[in-house]
């Protein structure tokens, strides 16, 4: 039961028995119904035209029946005794009356009590007693029974059908006729021991049929699994999982897969690669610390107070970053608070007091742009756009915060060199540098401008890089306004 296969065909050979099983009863029943209806029609032609004739006042003697030994018939008075039985008769059930020795005394033409002359006088009258007129056969529906009777010897079932007829003595009597239930119990049998023979044989075919059938479908499914555990034994993530070249489920499995697969195997690669250039970019410093101390401890007149101080601020901010890349990289959301975007952007300028470059801040008087995040991770963004734009402006950097449609647009421009139309995506990557040419300390290690693309993406907002109007680089950091509560 722990394989689908199993599980697949043997739920299918239990749905299959069970709507056969139905089937077959409902079969058996309908037949066995109709052929009872035959018998109970044949039955009831028997014991009218029986009935007919004693209507007519034809003697016991001189009655007319057709088939005997299959059409049994017993003849009853108003007061259940048996007053005739075809010849052969011996032993009959299932009438009412179990006798089969006719009263000797009684006939067609006896003459009728007193008291029984009085009783068909008040039904000729209308006394509603139901029985049939003078010399008539009931019409109504004839009473069917199943008992059974022995004929020279021979027991068998038989459908009896009773109908009265009276005759113009005013006598009513009681014909009741019998058909042979053989045949219908035969073809009920034979019917039933062929559902019951080629059943089983049915239920095999269905259940290999579905265990083949399902084997065929899970086989792309088997050979995904084996790719899956090659991949995961061998680590190569750049293998990829079979795809049928079917439409359904199962190829869409395969996609799905491969897919995951790709994205998986991107990020490994760029988790390897974050990992060395971070290795890279803290090696040079703490060399440099290392190198200085050494001096220092052997010649501490020599010691390069400001450049160890440098190197070890660059190893903090380097080290904040990487912190920071980890934490978006593992998905951390930013916060709710509600942030003014104007306000933010003055404190920050107005804290940068060692700028090389004076940084200009347009806003609108009055204006509030809120927006909702993380007011650290925003205050980070801003800082990296000015870092960037000190490193490359010449004499002028302005901060622009206006609206845009349904948020806020921060603008930071600068009259540099600006950025290659070619470059300005590649620039958002992780340690990432365009002007290799300087040193890393004036260049940094190329994570701002990632950082802040990723905190603008995780904040709902975009960052992108543009020509200025001052000729250099414009980066437009937009954020959508908080919702109002």
């Amino acid at each position: 039961m722990r394989s689908v296969r199993a599980r697949a065909a043997i739920g299918a050979t239990l749905v299959v028995a069970v709507a056969l099983v139905a089937a077959g009863l409902a079969v058996l029943s309908v037949l066995r119904t109709n052929l009872i209806d035959q018998a109970d029609l044949q039955a009831e032609v028997a014991a009218r035209e029986v009935a007919g004739q004693l209507a007519l006042d034809t003697a016991y003697a001189d009655l007319d029946l057709d088939d005997e030994e299959d059409h049994p018939v017993q003849v009853t008075d108003e007061e259940g005794r048996v007053v005739f039985v075809s010849q052969g008769l011996r032993a009959i059930s299932g009438t009412g009356s179990a006798g089969v020795s006719p009263v000797p005394s009684a006939s067609v033409g006896a003459t009728p009590s007193p008291g029984d002359d009085d009783d068909d006088g008040d039904d000729d009258d209308g006394g509603g007693s139901g029985r049939p007129e003078r010399g008539e056969v009931s019409s109504d529906d004839p009473d069917f029974s199943d008992g059974t009777a022995t004929v020279d010897g021979k027991q068998a079932d038989y459908r009896f059908a009773a109908v009265e007829a009276t005759t113009s003595a005013g006598i009513t009597l009681t014909v009741h006729a019998g058909a042979p239930l053989a045949a219908e119990q035969e073809a009920v049998n034979t019917v039933r021991g062929a559902m019951l023979t080629g059943l089983p044989l049915l239920l095999a075919v269905v259940a290999g049929v579905t265990w083949l059938v399902t084997r065929r479908a899970l086989r792309p499914v088997e050979s995904i699994r084996r790719e899956m555990a090659a991949i995961t034994a061998s680590e190569d993530l750049a293998r990829r999982v079979p795809e049928p070249g079917s439409r359904d489920e199962i190829a869409r499995l395969a996609r799905t897969t491969n897919e995951t697969l790709t994205v998986l195997e991107a990020s490994v690669e760029r988790q390897r690669r974050f990992v060395a250039d971070a290795s890279h970019e803290l090696r040079s410093p703490i060399a440099s610390l290392r190198t200085q101390l050494e001096v220092a401890e052997a010649h501490p007149e020599l010691l390069d107070l400001p450049g160890a101080v440098a190197d070890t601020v660059r190893l903090q901010v380097l080290a904040a970053d990487l912190l920071l890349l980890a934490r978006l990289d593992a998905g951390e959301k930013p916060g709710a608070a509600r942030i003014e975007v104007g306000a933010l952007v003055r404190e920050e300028v107005s804290q940068r007091t060692a700028d090389r470059i004076p940084v200009a801040v347009e806003v609108a008087e009055g204006a509030a742009y809120e927006v909702s995040g993380s007011r650290g991770q925003l205050v980070r963004v801003v800082g990296n756009l000015l870092d960037n734009a000190q490193r490359h402006a010449e004499n002028r950097i302005t901060v622009q915060v206006a609206a845009d449609g349904r948020g806020v647009r921060v603008e930071v421009r600068d009259d540099g060199a600006g950025v290659p139309e070619d470059e300005r995506e590649r620039i958002f990557e992780r340690f990432v540098r365009l002007d290799d040419a300087r040193s890393r300390d004036d260049g940094g290690a190329g994570l701002g401008l990632a950082i802040a693309r990723d905190v603008a993406a995780r904040h709902g907002g975009t960052l992108t890089v543009h020509r200025a109007p001052e000729g250099g680089a414009a980066f437009r950091l937009w954020l959508p306004y908080a919702a109002t509560a």
